[in-house]
């Protein structure tokens, strides 16, 4: 079940917790995650991608930190009607730096600007969908 729409790499550098709530994220943000679903109960997403079911639950915690879960014992992870907040200069300043890394990281293995700009753009069109993969690989 879980596996359709949420992937995690146990190789990568980025903590499993952390791809969980940025994969959960992008699916909200997308609008593939409606609000009154429910997700899975940590303890089966858990099993379904191979973590501790600690590493799930803090996941959720921190999506429901930021609004976007309500977390309630015994009913599970129910997603909520959201709406962000306007951002503050440090939430632009952060995105600023991230997309400065980005930029470094892409010219670093040698992605010309043009190319990025076009990345970018096609990020900013398609919001928080996943790019079908032959796009991606331009």
């Amino acid at each position: 079940m879980c596996e359709d729409y949420l992937q995690i790499d146990l190789s990568s550098e980025t903590p499993a917790y952390r791809q969980i709530v940025d994969g959960l994220r992008a699916k909200l943000v997308a609008g593939v995650l409606r609000p009154g679903t429910r997700l899975p109960p940590v303890r089966q997403l858990a099993v379904d991608l191979t973590v501790h079911h600690n590493t799930v639950a803090e996941a959720y915690r921190i999506l429901a930190a930021e609004g976007w879960l309500d977390l309630r014992q015994g009913r599970g992870a129910i997603i909520l009607d959201y709406t962000p907040a306007p951002a503050s200069e440090a939430d632009e300043a952060l995105l600023a730096r991230r997309i400065g890394e980005l930029v470094v990281h892409g010219r670093a293995k040698g992605i010309t600007c043009e190319r990025m700009m076009q990345l970018f753009e096609r990020a900013l069109r398609n919001g928080a969908r996943p790019e079908p993969n032959k796009e991606t690989e331009q």
